[in-house]
């Protein structure tokens, strides 16, 4: 038997230095081969699932030293998955940079700790990016620009950005996709569908395989930044209307599949409070114009962007005007909301927003939620059920509040689980968007402020009635329907108006009036 080891351990030393050699003559990264990727994504999942299968045999259920066991296999086993994300990257990493923009849908533990993959995305070396240049353009990078910048500006999980000046002077970013994403990708998809599967039999109430449906079905188009471009000249053209809002041009004529070249905008991400203080932004200003932007995006036109962390979202004053502006970046990840879907999310909201309990059940259970309804209420708002009763419009947010539903992310995971893979696919592009939107409110200190329930009513109420309108079969309906949209549209003012004056200097001199005339 010891013969027979010894021989068998033989050939395996053999074989792994042939390979070893094999790799070094052809001067491979071993990081880039399947086979590798694949044994250290199993080797992790085994390591959490063995983990969380042995860790609380001895342990009683419910007890103080249950609950505090669970969050420490619950941090070691997201720093795993965070250690796995790093070390095979490309897809690995834009995943857990996923799961970590879901807050109040995982444990804290594991957001907090998959949050850091946006600023540990893998760099190319410049001769990558050279050849990727050249292989797409024709052209090196000396015959296309007067200056290339070789470190760039920054780099994601699937590609890195460099500043360049082309030969008119105009200064541009050039996006460049990491050479073996693309290859990478489908075959990574596809492992991680297998090791999803897998932890579902052992786990039958982990149920994440909307995850990996999501990824099958937006990695194709991330990868294609032609689809990016047209994207953002959508987006552009959509939003003309809002003067603060920048969408940086693209340069077609040097764009390609793997390559995506637009003039370059300077800035301060939008969770950077010292950048806005240093440069007399207004806080709450951006904070209510990132929500304009978005409940268009959401209510009215139904195209909306899905990847607003910081990084894609940067501040400014304009160099001429000195007015502030919001520039959108990175437009590879857009849902589009199918108008049923749409109109029933405009009613839930307003449901929400106005503590309608009737409205919340019925267009959560017409969303694919079904029993699970209030968790639903309370996933998609972020608050507590009570103050979901309440109407969380006139509720305040506080800290135990928050704690609470971190809590309650772990104690309800089984359920969140089942809730995800129940509602329309729609919803969960949506879900991470307002988890990312809710983290830059949270950094800003401006989270369910006035502002953003005012102007997500005002959207809500011009989506639905172009909706009536569109179905109006007379002229003297469709007026009635505007002079109601009207009318409603002005109720909101003044509401806004009456917040203004009971803010301000003038409602405090006001109320003490009024307190001495009593």
């Amino acid at each position: 038997m010891a013969g027979r080891l010894l021989k068998v351990s033989s050939l395996a030393v053999a074989a792994f230095a042939s390979s070893g050699f094999y790799l070094y003559n052809r001067q491979l990264d071993p990081n880039d081969l399947s086979l590798i990727r694949f044994g250290r994504a199993a080797a992790t999942t085994a390591i959490i699932s063995f983990d969380y299968l042995t860790s609380f045999k001895h342990v009683e259920y419910g007890t103080e030293e249950y609950w505090a066991l669970k969050s420490k296999v619950h941090r070691r086993s997201a720093e795993r998955l965070r250690d796995l994300c790093c070390a095979n990257r490309g897809t690995f990493i834009k995943v857990g940079q996923h799961l970590g923009a879901l807050d109040y849908l995982l444990p804290e533990e594991y957001t907090s700790t998959l949050k850091v993959l946006h600023s540990r995305a893998p760099q190319s070396n410049i001769e990558d990016i050279r050849q990727v240049i050249r292989e797409d353009l024709g052209k090196e990078l000396s015959e296309l620009f007067v200056s290339f910048e070789e470190r760039p500006q920054g780099a994601a999980s699937l590609a890195q950005v460099h500043k360049a000046v082309l030969h008119d002077g105009r200064m541009v970013a050039i996006k460049v996709q990491h050479p073996k994403v693309q290859t990478q990708s489908s075959k990574d998809i596809v492992v991680m569908e297998v090791l999803a599967r897998a932890v579902h039999w052992l786990f039958p109430d982990f149920a994440f395989m909307w995850l990996v449906e999501e990824a099958k079905k937006n990695m194709p188009l991330e990868l294609d930044f032609l689809n990016e471009g047209r994207n953002a000249e959508r987006v552009a053209r959509m939003l003309a209307h809002f003067p603060f809002l920048k969408v940086p041009q693209i340069h077609w004529d040097l764009s390609t599949k793997r390559i995506l070249t637009m003039d370059f905008a300077e800035g301060g991400q939008v969770n950077d409070r010292d950048y806005m203080r240093s440069h007399g932004i207004n806080v709450n200003k951006i904070s209510e114009n990132l929500g304009k932007m978005y409940s268009e995006m959401i209510f009215v036109h139904g195209f909306v962007h899905c990847d607003p962390h910081p990084g894609n979202v940067l501040v400014r004053k304009c160099p001429r005007s000195k007015k502030t502006e919001i520039v959108l970046l990175d437009h590879g990840l857009y849902q589009t909301l199918q108008p049923d879907f749409r109109l029933n999310y405009c009613r839930l909201w307003q449901a929400l927003i106005g503590g309608d309990m009737a409205g919340v059940e019925r267009y959560s259970r017409r969303m694919g939620a079904g029993d699970l309804y209030p968790l639903f209420a309370c996933v998609l708002t972020a608050r507590s059920w009570s103050s979901v009763n309440a109407g969380i419009s006139s509720t305040p947010i506080t800290h135990s509040e928050d704690v609470e539903l971190q809590t309650n992310a772990a104690l309800y995971l089984p359920q969140i689980s089942e809730l995800l893979n129940r509602v329309p696919s729609q919803m969960l592009l949506l879900l991470k968007t307002n988890d990312l939107l809710r983290g830059i409110e949270t950094t800003l200190q401006t989270r369910a402020a006035s502002s953003s329930f005012i102007n997500m009513s005002r959207c809500c109420i011009r989506a639905m009635a172009r909706h009536k309108r569109s179905k109006a079969q007379s002229r003297t309906r469709r007026l009635q329907i505007m002079l109601a949209e009207s009318l409603s549209l002005r109720r909101i003012d003044m509401y806004e108006l009456f917040l203004w004056v009971k803010g301000s200097l003038l409602g405090c001199w006001l109320s003490a009036l009024l307190g001495l005339l009593h």
